[in-house]
């Protein structure tokens, strides 16, 4: 038998083991080398899209110093396209720079008008990034202005809202606010402390904080345990006197008209001017606009008002000027003059418009004067807008009937907002209405210098109408739309301001 004998040699097993190491570290460092490959590709383009994310919110920013210098450009300086396409007026594209002044991305702004009249626009920015891993981030805000149609309720006097009263929507006073009523927004004052007035009930003639509630009061809500974080005081005052020069923009867009002169003019009447009935003043004259439920107007000449509590056909001594008026289409009525207003048709007011009512061109403070019910065609879809501003009072007339509702943004420039409480021919007490069923319903918005009030209590039987001037029952609530929608040229009371941002997470 023949024995073979096998010699091992280390030197051989050291080589394969080397090997072996040598592939088993090519395939571990290939693997290290791609993951960190991956992640330094992941971290570049994180960066990348941080980075146009920052460039797209720099379209915004840049836009809103842009309406803050020429709030009537939705073009970005240029003068095409003619008419906004499905984003609106753009594409414009500017170049991005960083910090040393290279050109590291661009962004692409398109700006979309918001309603008629409105100082609300859409804004969207894309950003996009250059270089060898380029991303787009798109970021879309609503800039505007805020106008006075943000604020539920804003006051140039104290305000009180009873434990039977709620509000609906912002509430802002620059004098302060007593609520002892629940609210669902922010309540705000101009003020840190201010002296509570003597018809303001409990607390009357003492100092209170800038918005505060009677102790005393546990229901519907419990003052001493209710939360009060959306009551803020000192905030900023609401200008009342730039509404002056408001009325004036809004008879210059009336008229269509630049001119330094336009607003002490008296033109021939047309679809959005009406003059004077006389160049004296009479607060028993002026004009009734009925507002038609296919976006027109009727107009009719008002020489008398008698104090009656039947129905303004009886009330009023009228003459037709005109009918079935089509409302003009950036939406603004200027009336030289006293105005008597109200919806007719069974559908109510289907439109946007702003009625002023204001003596420019002649001397005299006009009043509006709600004649009937005022409604829109439907509350919620934010389409339908009646602005009703006066340079002196907003009254509901004692002939405006009962129940009543009134759908609209309000502002009384010099005077008050709210119910007639006498009689113009003998200065008696219009007699108001006590019954739940007879009550008053507002939706919209309203500013009034002086006092607002729906209803005033002059004796001590509540279920009495004898005891009452108004409407006992009122049920104010705030107009969302309002926020984003004003109505046509409505009076703004600060600087332009975004107001609503997001990232638009589809395809731009």
């Amino acid at each position: 038998m023949i024995h073979q004998k096998i010699f091992y040699s280390a030197n051989g097993f050291s080589t394969v083991a080397i090997i072996t190491f040598m592939v088993v570290f090519a395939f571990v460092a290939t693997a290290v080398i791609q993951a960190n490959l991956m992640t330094m590709t992941t971290v570049t383009r994180s960066q990348s899209s941080e980075t146009a994310f920052n460039i797209a919110d720099g379209g915004i920013n840049y836009y809103l110093w842009h309406f803050n210098h020429n709030n009537a450009d939705l073009r970005d300086g240029k003068t095409w396209p003619a008419t906004p396409q499905l984003l609106g007026y753009g594409p414009y594209e500017h170049d991005y720079r960083n910090n040393e002044g290279k050109v590291i991305g661009t962004y692409t702004l398109w700006i979309k008008p918001g309603a008629v009249g409105s100082t609300v626009a859409t804004v969207r920015s894309i950003g996009k990034t250059n270089g060898p891993n380029p991303a787009v981030r798109t970021i879309e805000a609503k800039i505007g202005a805020p106008s006075f149609s943000t604020y539920a309720v804003a006051g140039n006097t104290a305000l009180w809202f009873g434990n039977t009263e709620s509000a609906s929507g912002p509430v802002h006073s620059n004098v302060g606010v007593k609520m002892d009523g629940p609210n669902s927004d922010m309540v705000t004052s101009a003020n840190r402390t201010y002296q509570i007035p003597g018809s303001h009930g409990w607390g009357a003639y003492s100092y209170k904080p800038g918005v505060w509630c009677d102790p005393n009061i546990v229901s519907p809500v419990n003052c001493n345990a209710r939360l009060k974080t959306s009551w803020l005081y000192p905030s900023p005052a609401v200008d009342f006197n730039k509404v002056r020069a408001d009325l004036c923009v809004i008879k210059k867009a009336a008229l269509n008209s630049t001119a330094t002169n336009a607003c002490t003019t008296r033109p021939a009447r047309s679809a959005s001017y009406v003059p004077p009935v006389y160049t004296s003043y009479d607060a028993e004259t002026g004009y009734l606009i009925s507002l038609n439920d296919d976006n027109t107007y009727n107009l009719e000449r008002v020489t008398n008002e008698r104090d009656t509590r039947a129905t303004y056909t009886t009330s009023l001594t009228r003459s037709t000027i005109a009918t079935n008026i089509p409302i003009p289409e950036n939406g603004a009525i200027f009336v030289e003059d006293n105005v008597w207003v109200r919806t007719s048709g069974p559908n109510g007011f289907n439109g946007r418009v702003t009625i002023a009512s204001a003596r420019l061109a002649v001397s005299g403070e006009t009043n509006i004067t709600i004649a009937g019910p005022i409604k829109y065609a439907d509350r919620y879809n934010g389409n339908d807008t009646i602005g009703l501003i006066a340079e002196n009072n907003v009254e509901v007339a004692p002939y405006a009937g009962k129940p009543i509702e009134i759908d609209a943004a309000i502002i009384a420039q010099s005077g008050s907002v709210g119910i007639r409480q006498r009689y113009r021919e003998n200065g008696r007490a219009a007699p108001g209405y006590a019954l739940e069923s007879q009550a008053l319903t507002f939706f919209g918005s309203l500013a009034s210098n002086q006092m607002w009030t729906w209803s005033v209590i002059t004796c001590g039987s509540e279920t009495s109408a004898a005891c009452w001037i108004g409407y006992r029952y009122t049920n104010n609530i705030y107009d969302e739309n309002l926020r984003y929608a004003p109505p046509p040229f409505f009076p703004v009371t600060s600087t332009f301001d975004i107001i609503s941002w997001r990232e638009v997470l589809t395809t731009p």
